[in-house]
């Protein structure tokens, strides 16, 4: 897995809308992997960058939210639950091995990247990871970064 000061790698993948998406890891950016739309935590995580969605937006940071599920759960899970930032595709696992993050079963371990000036700022550990009130913790840390 990744590690803070490690550059952030160059990736591309469908959103929940089809659109092929880039991150510019330039600007400040928050990657969260998860395991599966529609499920517990995961229903949790995304409800809760949703909700401090505009304070990422204030403060110049994009969110992008990855697991392995298609484009069309991606889809049917941000329709449902009223997500509007990037939900990436990634079937095959491309993203999460780039960012080295385990993908066994066909799912992804929970944890988040911070990134900021191409390089990764922090990575929350999937075990300390709380789905509950992470996305504050991860704005507050970027805003200090």
């Amino acid at each position: 897995m990744l590690e803070p000061g490690a550059d952030a790698p160059a990736v591309s993948a469908q959103n929940q809308y089809g659109e092929t998406v880039t991150p510019d890891f330039q600007a400040p950016a928050v990657v969260y992997f998860y395991p599966k739309d529609f499920t517990g935590g995961c229903t949790i995580e995304a409800n809760d960058f949703q909700e401090t969605l505009p304070a990422f937006q204030e403060a110049g940071i994009t969110v992008y939210g990855v697991s392995m599920d298609d484009v069309e759960t991606h889809a049917d899970f941000a329709d449902e639950e009223g997500v509007t930032f990037d939900l990436l595709a990634d079937p095959d696992g491309d993203v999460a091995a780039a960012f080295g993050v385990d993908t066994d079963e066909g799912y992804t371990d929970r944890v988040t990247f911070a990134v900021a000036d191409g390089g990764v700022v922090d990575v929350y550990d999937p075990a300390l990871a709380d789905p509950d009130g992470h996305a504050e913790e991860v704005l507050h840390d970027l805003r200090e970064a």
